[in-house]
């Protein structure tokens, strides 16, 4: 059975490589709180719910861009290391590997489904000072 939804192997090492350096300094940032100035942005937003201001649907926000920065590293790499090749694969861990994804994207967007049922304005529940 020919994959052609497999990266070829040499991507899963580059993977790797990126994926544990990425994940660990993401929930570092994330623990800590490390939001250095230099990273701060106006970037577009969609939405936009200010607590003592006005509403708008579209606007330009000030944002600190790290997060989002290993978040993207971290889930890049991560797809790198799931959807490379293995070095000897063959039908059975290719069906097993397809299997996998099916009821991975059953389960994502499961969550996905009750997150719009019973998930309402998180924004602003995280926003509030406690």
């Amino acid at each position: 059975m020919k994959t052609k939804y497999l990266f070829p192997n040499k991507y899963k090492k580059a993977g790797w490589f990126m994926l544990i350096p990425s994940s660990i300094i993401g929930l570092l940032i994330v623990i800590f709180d490390y939001e250095p100035n230099f990273f701060d942005f106006n970037v577009p937003a969609f939405f936009i719910d200010k607590i003592f201001g006005d509403k708008q649907i579209f606007g330009m926000v000030k944002n600190n861009l790290l997060n989002e920065l290993f978040g993207i590293l971290t889930i890049l790499s991560s797809l790198l290391v799931a959807f490379s090749k293995e070095k000897n694969e063959d039908e059975f861990i290719s069906k097993i590997r397809l299997e996998s994804l099916v009821w991975a994207v059953y389960f994502n967007y499961g969550i996905l489904l009750l997150s719009f049922i019973f998930i309402y304005d998180l924004c602003c529940l995280i926003c509030l000072p406690f």
